[in-house]
């Protein structure tokens, strides 16, 4: 999955929870209800008995509003949960929208063929800017210009997708090299943040008393075998360590 479609499916998600903040509980309570039926289980909430606290000289008469179970229930766990989703999701891929901001135009084929010659240097001279470290650019701000002018006209109408414009651009070796560059490095944003974080339950599985004594650097390498296991289970380990061997020598053979 590449980052503009991970935004579209983000804001699709965002979208949903929005919604079922509003009247998911209901549907769930249905849903559950006919749950606790099947298996034998009365379905209904448990009461629990209000405890009134004593008022001290001073504190206002009024009484708080008595709320039934199902009300409680909902206040205190279905709306804290959802609403618990939701600004995770808000704050952890918050940053696509600041790759949608910066790469936009690449994504959105539509908004490229469709750029005024100002919007398309304004986008070209953020984007060289962006990838510049001190004086040194990945990308030319004007051969960058040219290069989106181009092969905004020169793409396949049935062309709609990033890794298409890359392909093309790959058929036509040489022809549009900052373009090139650009979508390379588009196309190789990661959508996840899964760097092997301590939050992941795969760390559970790799718990044992090494762990107190091993590096950061292997916990996150051991870490990241067991979250992508299915590509590891790929892996020619008898190459792999032939390779290592050879990088890590420490003995020099005499003549």
């Amino acid at each position: 999955m590449h980052v503009d479609t991970a935004i579209k499916e983000l804001e699709r998600l965002l979208s949903f929870l929005q919604k079922f903040r509003e009247t998911g509980f209901e549907e769930s309570l249905i849903e559950a209800k006919e749950i606790a039926s099947e298996m034998g289980i009365e379905p209904v909430f448990m009461e629990k008995r209000t405890i009134h606290k004593k008022r001290q000289f001073g504190e206002s008469s009024s009484e708080a509003v008595t709320q039934s179970a199902a009300e409680s229930f909902k206040v205190n766990y279905f709306l804290y949960i959802v609403d618990q989703a939701i600004s995770s999701f808000k704050t952890r891929f918050e940053q696509f929208k600041t790759f949608e901001e910066n790469f936009g135009l690449l994504f959105d084929l539509d908004k490229l063929r469709s750029a005024d010659r100002d919007s398309l240097k304004s986008f070209c001279a953020n984007l060289t800017n962006l990838l510049k470290h001190g004086e040194i650019s990945d990308l030319n701000e004007d051969d960058l210009y040219h290069d989106l002018r181009m092969l905004s006209e020169d793409l396949p109408n049935e062309t709609k997708r990033a890794i298409d414009v890359l392909n093309y651009i790959k058929e036509v070796d040489g022809c549009y090299p900052n373009a090139w560059i650009a979508y390379r490095i588009l196309l190789t944003i990661p959508v996840t943040v899964a760097s092997a974080e301590r939050s992941f339950s795969k760390l559970k599985l790799i718990k044992s008393y090494l762990r107190s004594t091993m590096s950061q650097e292997r916990l996150s390498g051991l870490a990241m075998i067991s979250i992508e296991k299915d590509i590891v289970g790929k892996l020619d380990y008898v190459n792999l360590i032939s390779t290592f061997a050879s990088k890590n020598a420490r003995r020099v053979i005499f003549q």
